[in-house]
């Protein structure tokens, strides 16, 4: 299967739906009172449905697979994540552009969706590595990133300009299929455990 094909992955914690238009209030009302952090780039509610016609467009180019992440056990689409820089001739992704709403936040709702995107990027796509980049300054997103059993692979220093001028420092993780087998089982002791 390619990494760019759009597909519904669920276990018993998450659905994640292909992303659409139809996507755009719920992820807005799921924003609402986010720290929208100078580092980060979640999309305020006014501007959620260009963030999701971006996504959609990436879609289309073939760089990103976008999805949005619904929560079970309360039916509510709680934020999204992606396959973006997508290469598929060398089976190499990055899962990245994830938001999660304030309720979803330090939950399960996060280590089951990484639970699904990895499995399906090594089990259905055959990828060869998976990478997560950060802001260095998003020390939430590194240590969530460490606790999925990624390994930081390095930082590129000034690698991209942020909307304000500052430089950004990116750190690169990754899986590799090797270790996605232990990878798998700590994602799933960390879902039995709640």
């Amino acid at each position: 299967m390619l990494l760019t094909n759009p597909v519904t992955l669920e276990n018993a914690w998450v659905r994640l739906e292909p992303l659409s238009r139809a996507h755009v209030a719920d992820l807005a009302d799921a924003s609402a009172g986010l720290d929208h952090a100078w580092y980060t780039s979640v999309p305020t509610a006014d501007h959620m449905a260009d963030d999701v016609a971006q996504r959609l467009t990436w879609a289309a180019e073939g760089t990103m697979n976008p999805w949005a992440v619904r929560r079970l056990d309360t039916g509510r689409v709680v934020g999204t994540s992606t396959f973006c820089n997508i290469d598929q001739p060398n089976r190499h992704v990055e899962i990245g552009h994830t938001w999660l709403g304030i309720d979803a936040q330090r939950t399960a709702v996060n280590t089951a969706a990484k639970l699904l995107l990895l499995g399906h990027a090594f089990e259905r796509c055959d990828a060869i590595a998976v990478e997560f980049r950060t802001h260095w300054h998003n020390r939430q997103s590194r240590e969530a990133i460490a606790r999925l059993g990624a390994k930081q692979d390095g930082v590129l220093r000034n690698h991209r300009i942020g909307p304000d001028g500052t430089m950004r420092d990116t750190v690169v993780f990754s899986i590799v299929p090797d270790e996605w087998p232990t990878v798998r089982l700590g994602l799933i002791e960390r879902l039995r455990r709640g």
